[in-house]
């Protein structure tokens, strides 16, 4: 293992106390996932996929769509005020820039990243 070279990096970013308008709406999300695609650096590849599915306080809306280097999905928790936004890329990216924009698109109040790198 001591030759290991890197294939990508994973970025799980949780939001709280988001803006429930956001949460909500399914044209914001798309906005959201297409803005940080450009922000970030990548390149979409194929049309998004956004659908509202479960029941009681596990429903909500999930988006993912991917770049051309892995994908991006976001799950959004409108009871909690929650959002919890992953990006996978074999192409480096600024985790940080990724993580300012989503707490400032979704309002948070708070996040917490975690990067993995594969």
């Amino acid at each position: 293992m001591q030759d290991y070279k890197p294939w990508g990096k994973l970025v799980s970013i949780n939001l709280h106390e988001c803006d429930f308008d956001k949460l909500s709406n399914p044209e914001m999300i798309k906005a959201f996932v297409v803005e940080i695609i450009v922000k970030i650096g990548m390149k979409a590849h194929g049309e998004i996929q956004i659908d509202r599915f479960g029941y009681g306080e596990l429903e909500g809306y999930s988006a993912m769509h991917f770049i051309e280097t892995s994908s991006i999905t976001v799950h959004c928790d409108e009871v909690g005020r929650r959002c919890f936004v992953d990006i996978f890329s074999c192409k480096d990216f600024d985790e940080k820039k990724a993580e300012k924009f989503s707490e400032h698109f979704f309002g948070a109040k708070g996040t917490m990243a975690t990067t993995l790198v594969r």
